[in-house]
Order: structure tokens, then sequence, then C-alpha cells
């Protein structure tokens, strides 16, 4: 009986995680709604993700990383904020580890060149395969 009635609470009162598909290494865009005195405006913050903390919970969190003009910049977006409109995936990123804070370290160029890499190396593997091709012998 209590297990119900905490779960019909729990479905009630929080709101649902919009960050399900996400996970390290993924290109996104965040579109948050922002409340400026009576008007509101549309705020688009495009960047890798480099963390995901603590799951599905409540206090889950998520940590975006860009660089803008030369300097990173990172914001944590918790999985439940009402404010955030909807996520973009842009490109998905095939990494080994589950938080990749070492991009702190690197420039932009150097992430860039990085995953360049990878993107060549995937179409590489993908055209060394053989095509079928008919052959006609008259």
């Amino acid at each position: 009986m209590s297990q119900h009635v905490i779960s019909a609470f729990s479905a009630k009162h929080n709101p649902e995680d919009r960050f399900g598909d996400v996970s390290v290494g993924m290109t996104i865009r965040v579109h948050q709604k922002l409340k400026q005195g009576e008007k509101g405006k549309a705020s688009i913050f495009e960047g890798i993700v480099i963390a995901r903390k603590h799951g599905t919970e409540a206090g889950g969190t998520i940590t975006v990383r860009r660089s803008i003009g030369g300097y990173g910049v990172e914001k944590v977006y918790p999985i439940r904020l009402p404010s955030i409109e909807k996520i973009e995936v842009v490109k998905t990123g095939r990494t080994r580890r589950s938080k990749m804070y070492y991009l702190r370290e690197k420039t932009a160029k150097e992430i860039r060149k990085k995953t360049r890499a990878e993107a060549v190396s995937a179409k590489a593997t993908e055209e060394s395969e053989p095509a079928a091709e008919e052959t006609t012998t008259e």
C-alpha cells in the first residue's frame, strides 16, 4: 500500500527526465526557456557532454562543455529542470570513459581533430567493405 502511494506521489510531482537517451561524448543542443522580466526568451547551448552524474534520480545532473572565443564554458543542467524545452542530439560520439574531464586540458582544435579522425576512420571502414556488384558474362 505505502509503495503504491509513494510511486503515485513521485509520478505526480517529479517532472520527467529530459536527458534520457543522452550519454557522455554526444554533442547536444539544449533549448532552455529563460524569463527576463515579463518577457521570456529561449537560450540555446550546444556542446559536448563530458559528465553525467547520479543517473535518473531527482538530483541527477549533466555537464555540457563548449569552447567560446578561446575560453571553455561548462554548464551543469539538472536532468529534471522544468525550464528545459527540448534536447537535440547533434552528433553521437564513441567514448571509452564515463567522464571526459580530460577535454578541459585540450584546445578546441585538438578536440575537433580527434573527433574528425574518428569520423574519418569510421568512413574508411565503411568504404573498405566490398560492395555487392552484379557481373555479367557474355
